[in-house]
């Protein structure tokens, strides 16, 4: 097998390049067509370049920006004259299929980027691109009459490029700024074998099955209306009965672990977001307003992005000794971000929602058995609903407050917590939050897409800013450090992952709607009214579907709202005080006695293992 790249000093570095800056390529580490993490990234980068060549050959007018490798595929912006739409994909993947066929050597050259402005003195959309690239020089890849800015790497051939799918058309605002032109998009994918893209192709068409959006309407959970706003979700009867649970089980959670519910309020002066740091490093995502004051001039306040800011005022409000701590606070801070308008999607990306947020106030001895604490309880909730799960270390960003000292402390302390536990992790290089150092906890669904939600945030740099303190056994004022902690992330994302991963059959404990009774005949209906009034006692949220309408288009319409049991009461069932049960999660169907019926229930609601 031949290799396509290699691997030196932790860097990808591609066969051209390697033979242009005299690199040793037999001492290095060879990357081959597998479908590696590396190996993926140029394999996909070419298919990339690959796809514009054949949108060249096809619309000749055609201008590219740019076209990088992003999660599971790739795509490029670029302008045409025509309107490119869904149903071209297979004319241009035919046309690529042509051009790999060709076996075109990809080369590589560098230029002065004086000389690259006035190569592409006729294209705008280079020059936009010339206009990020700080460096002197830029580099430039050619195969066959097709060339284009990049900074590779890429596969030396394209015989290398076989197996790929063209997935959809979008439409992409110039470098992202919603004030320039909409550029066309068109997406991709590639693999290094055709059984990984089908495999990948299997799990797309699940996906739209699956589809949090589709099946949020059809169950009825939630809506969004362009009247309110986009990214600002409305929850329908059955999904705010769906979230009430969770919240509800939570809460229990939380208060069996010794942490206290609080409520910060939603908007806060300017001048405390200042102190924090958000101010300066994330303005862009908050919104401002001013409140007037006849006796004061306005003041600025700053709509909460996150609720931290909130507990460290409780926090400050009365002098704490060590004997307290740790002090564990609570909240289902509604939050909001200020998101543009092209990445809201769903539930998973949206401008207003609730974290299960909380902090944990304590001394730095304390921080290696709290944060093995939350990992326990992040451990059940996980086992609850049946997600598999890994983790991840963020380091300090580019854009961070405090010291190194300070970040390698606290980064420190949270792989001391994984390592003694046997946890295995990565580590994420710079995708700390600006305060400090986290835990990133990503799930595996029942189709295998990894979701992050949760983190578990060790910060040293809020305490220190906002002078926060504790006496300690000796009567002298010590600095706390500061947990920060969300395990669902937020209510909205984590119940969006969930229909997706149940495909809307949620366990019975979590079920907006967990029991449908279906009475056959109208001389059925005051036993059904009778198991219901026991069931709402229960706490179990049912209905009783009575209408005029045949036995077997109720059982489908019931069948059709995916709740995990359907109660038919018929004749034998009134005498005989029987429940005749359709179990969808379980697929079986059964009778038993009243009693049994309710021990079940009961036994169901017991599966909540935190």
């Amino acid at each position: 097998m031949e290799p396509i790249a290699i691997k030196k000093d932790n860097e990808i570095i591609d066969l051209q390049t390697a033979k242009e800056k005299n690199i040793d390529i037999e001492s290095a580490k060879k990357i081959y067509p597998e479908n590696t993490p590396e190996a993926l990234e140029v394999i996909r980068h070419s298919t990339a370049h690959l796809m514009a060549q054949a949108i060249k050959e096809l619309y000749p007018d055609a201008k590219f920006f740019v076209g990088p490798v992003v999660k599971d595929g790739f795509y490029y912006d670029f302008r045409v004259k025509e309107k490119i739409g869904e149903e071209d994909l297979k004319k241009i993947e035919k046309k690529m299929q042509e051009i790999a066929k060709r076996k075109l050597d990809i080369q590589r050259y560098e230029i002065p980027k004086s000389k690259a402005i006035e190569k592409f003195k006729d294209d705008d959309l280079k020059q936009e691109v010339l206009k990020n690239i700080p460096s002197d020089t830029v580099s430039i890849y050619k195969q066959g009459d097709f060339e284009d800015l990049c900074r590779g790497p890429h596969v030396p051939n394209t015989k290398f490029l076989k197996h790929f799918k063209l997935l959809r058309v979008a439409g992409a605002y110039l470098g992202g700024d919603e004030t320039k032109e909409m550029l066309t998009r068109i997406y991709g994918t590639a693999f290094a074998d055709k059984k990984s893209l089908k495999d990948y192709l299997t799990m797309l068409e699940e996906a739209k099955k699956r589809d949090h959006r589709k099946l949020g309407t059809e169950l009825e959970l939630f809506m969004f209306s362009d009247e309110v706003g986009a990214g600002l979700p409305i929850w329908l009867p059955k999904g705010a009965r769906l979230r009430s649970k969770l919240e509800s089980l939570l809460f229990k959670a939380h208060r069996k672990r010794g942490y206290e519910p609080v409520r910060g309020p939603e908007i806060l002066k300017s001048e405390l977001w200042k102190k924090s740091g958000h101010y300066q490093n994330y303005k862009e995502n908050m919104y401002f307003t001013e409140i007037c004051d006849e006796k004061e001039d306005c003041v600025e306040y700053g709509i909460k992005p996150m609720n931290c800011v909130g507990h460290i005022m409780i926090y400050k409000s009365k002098k704490r000794s060590y004997r307290e701590l740790p002090i564990k606070y609570f909240e289902y801070g509604v939050v909001h971000r200020h998101e543009k308008s092209g990445v809201l999607h769903g539930l998973f990306r949206v401008r207003e929602f609730t974290q299960d947020d909380a902090h944990i106030f304590c001394m730095p001895s304390q921080i290696k058995d709290n944060v093995i604490e939350v990992l326990g309880f992040v451990d059940e909730i996980m086992k609850t609903f049946d997600f598999k799960y890994e983790m991840e270390i963020s380091t300090k960003p580019k854009k961070a407050i405090g010291s190194d000292e300070i970040w390698e402390k606290a980064t420190n302390a949270l792989k001391e917590a994984l390592d003694e536990n046997g946890h295995k992790y990565e580590i994420d290089e710079g995708g700390g939050a600006f305060y400090g150092p986290k835990i990133d906890i990503k799930i595996t669904d029942a189709i295998g897409r990894k979701w992050q939600c949760g983190t578990i945030q060790v910060d040293f740099n809020l305490p220190e800013r906002f002078e926060l303190g504790y006496i300690n056994d000796k009567n002298e004022e010590e600095r706390p450090v500061m947990i920060h902690r969300a395990i669902l992330g937020s209510f909205e994302r984590f119940i969006g992952i969930m229909i997706e991963h149940f495909a809307g059959e949620f366990p019975f404990f979590i079920a907006p709607t967990q029991i449908i009774i279906i009475p056959i005949a109208q001389n059925h209906i005051d036993y059904a009214k009778e198991l219901n009034e026991k069931l709402v006692e229960m706490g179990i949220d049912t209905e009783i579907f009575d209408k005029n309408e045949s036995l077997n288009k109720r059982i489908r319409t019931a069948e059709k709202q995916k709740v995990p049991m359907i109660v038919v009461i018929g004749d034998k069932e009134v005498e005989e005080k029987l429940v005749a049960i359709r179990d969808r999660r379980e697929r079986i169907q059964y009778n038993i006695s009243e009693n049994e019926f309710f021990e079940k229930i009961k036994e169901k609601l017991s599966e909540v293992r935190f």
